[in-house]
C-alpha cells in the first residue's frame, strides 16, 4: 500500500487535504466553482469534437459533392469506350 500511494496512508491524507484547502481557497479566490470547471472541461473537448471531426465531415461533404459529378461521368467513359470496341 506504501508503495502504490507513495507514503503512509495517513501522511498521504494529510497531505492531500491541506493541498486540496490551498486549491480551494486559489480557486475560491478566483470565484472559480466546480461547476465552472466541469462546464470548461466539458466545452473543451467539445470543442475539440467539432475541430477534429467537423473537418472530417466536411471532407465527407466535399467528398460526396465530387463523387456525384465525377463518377457518372466515369461510367459513360466506360460505357462509351466499350461501345467502340
Amino acid at each position: 500500500m506504501n508503495r502504490f500511494l507513495g507514503g503512509s496512508p495517513l501522511g498521504v491524507i494529510v497531505k492531500l487535504v491541506l493541498l486540496s484547502i490551498v486549491v480551494g481557497v486559489i480557486l475560491s479566490w478566483l470565484s472559480w466553482s466546480p461547476a465552472d470547471i466541469v462546464d470548461w472541461v466539458v466545452g473543451l473537448f467539445d470543442w475539440l469534437w467539432v475541430s477534429v471531426f467537423g473537418s472530417l465531415e466536411r471532407a465527407v461533404d466535399y467528398f460526396i459533392l465530387g463523387a456525384a459529378i465525377v463518377v457518372p461521368i466515369f461510367i459513360i467513359s466506360r460505357l462509351l469506350a466499350i461501345g467502340r470496341r
